[in-house]
């Protein structure tokens, strides 16, 4: 009637894994809709990041579901820091080297996203950990804003350090290809 013990045991864990499945995705949904209709708590949000630095060491994840699934674990040795980068023109000059076709270029981009910046920005600001990934969680006129998920060295054993420097993130394995 029951089944035996295993039985039910598999069955419970299943049930609890379907019910965390849908408080995350109900979390995702609910941040996609804060931000999709500018709400007053994501403007308030945008207003208080826009006063503080531009890497700030946090305690939380401000979106926990995407953090969740780029490595985020709430324990000992993770750290989050939210990084401002500057949007608009990222062009600098180029360096002009005579009048030859293949130099008939105004200015250079930089070939890096914003988002890979400021996973180095985090890395090169909090020396003594190692940048695991970073998502996005806003954007004003000035400024896009990313989470960044950093990780003491000790728990990366066997990984390579400056990853954020060398395109080993998430983000960075994006613009090598």
């Amino acid at each position: 009637m029951w089944g035996s013990l295993p039985e039910r045991k598999a069955d419970s864990q299943k049930h609890n894994a379907v019910i965390w499945m849908g408080i995350y995705k109900y979390i995702q949904e609910a941040f996609q809709k804060e931000y999709g209709q500018r709400a007053d708590i994501y403007r308030r949000r945008i207003r208080e990041w826009r006063k503080l630095g531009t890497v700030v060491r946090i305690d939380k994840p401000t979106n926990l579901a995407r953090a969740r699934c780029l490595g985020y674990k709430a324990k000992e040795g993770y750290f989050l820091a939210r990084v401002a980068v500057g949007r608009g023109s990222r062009k600098r000059p180029h360096p002009w080297g005579g009048r030859k076709p293949a130099k008939n270029v105004a200015y250079l981009s930089p070939g890096k996203s914003l988002q890979r910046q400021a996973e180095e920005k985090a890395a090169r600001v909090f020396r003594n950990l190692e940048v695991l990934n970073s998502y996005w969680v806003g954007q004003d006129g000035m400024k896009k804003y990313f989470e960044v998920i950093l990780v003491d060295r000790k728990l990366l054993a066997g990984m390579p350090k400056g990853r954020a420097f060398r395109g080993l993130t998430s983000a960075g394995k994006k613009g090598r290809q």
